[in-house]
């Protein structure tokens, strides 16, 4: 475990190296904004003022963010990594991975503000919807508190649609943008870690056999991108479900 740990923290800190001097050479954004939406893989502080176990505002996760601002030196973002290690995480935290380094990697140089803060012209850039223990169903990770669930993701993207037509000057112009932009979304894994296979707080699985559920979270995820393409998403990458997740034992 210890060999492990130094493995990966020597990775961790020759990535952050490479990615904080990544800037001194990078170009234009290659695209205008990027949209993200997904549960506590992406969360990157909408949960931090809800009622809710599902936060990431902690050591040693609140490092990640605070820790590395505009301006600072090309080496700031070891730092993090430094403490992940002596805390005995070895790894980085794929909030900060799909949070930073791949905005860094589109050519923005910050992270993508999430809803819960951002404003003004800073959605102009986009904005991070996500929310830990949220599910494509609504109820999924209710026994952890308060969430936001892809419906309600996308309502709160409806919002920013608003906002971000009254920053340019029309709805024409604005569809226009958002046509342009990046959209990621990750859904599905707490609508099985915190919903199917949580009989004891849900009845999900008395009600469908395994293949029957699988096809209940395809519809309503199908609809649910619909959605988000009704509402001008052209570019939309779709991570798969349960991978790895670092909580979770076999």
């Amino acid at each position: 475990m210890a060999s492990g740990c130094n493995v990966w923290c020597i990775v961790s800190t020759v990535l952050l190296l490479f990615l904080n001097l990544k800037p001194l050479v990078c170009g234009e954004p290659q695209v205008p904004c990027y949209f993200i939406f997904g549960d506590s893989l992406v969360d990157n502080g909408n949960n931090n003022d809800l009622l809710t176990q599902a936060r990431a505002n902690f050591l040693p996760m609140e490092l990640i963010f605070p820790m590395v601002q505009p301006g600072d030196s090309p080496t700031a973002g070891i730092w993090p990594t430094f403490w992940v290690c002596f805390l005995s995480t070895p790894f980085l935290p794929p909030n900060f991975i799909y949070g930073k380094v791949i905005p860094e990697l589109l050519g923005f140089d910050d992270y993508i503000p999430p809803f819960a803060t951002a404003r003004g012209q800073d959605i102009l850039k986009g904005v991070n919807y996500g929310s830990g223990s949220a599910g494509i169903r609504d109820e999924t990770g209710q026994q952890l508190g308060a969430r936001i669930s892809l419906n309600a993701q996308l309502s709160n993207h409806k919002i920013t649609i608003r906002h971000i037509a009254t920053l340019l000057g029309s709805k024409a112009l604005a569809k226009e943008y958002l046509s342009s932009c990046l959209y990621t979304v990750g859904m599905g894994n707490n609508d099985y870690l915190n919903n199917y296979f949580m009989p004891q707080f849900y009845p999900t699985s008395s009600l469908y056999t395994p293949e029957q559920y699988a096809k209940v979270l395809v519809k309503q995820y199908s609809q649910q991108l619909k959605t988000l393409y009704k509402y001008g998403a052209r570019k939309i990458a779709v991570f798969g479900l349960v991978n790895w997740v670092a909580f979770q034992k076999p």
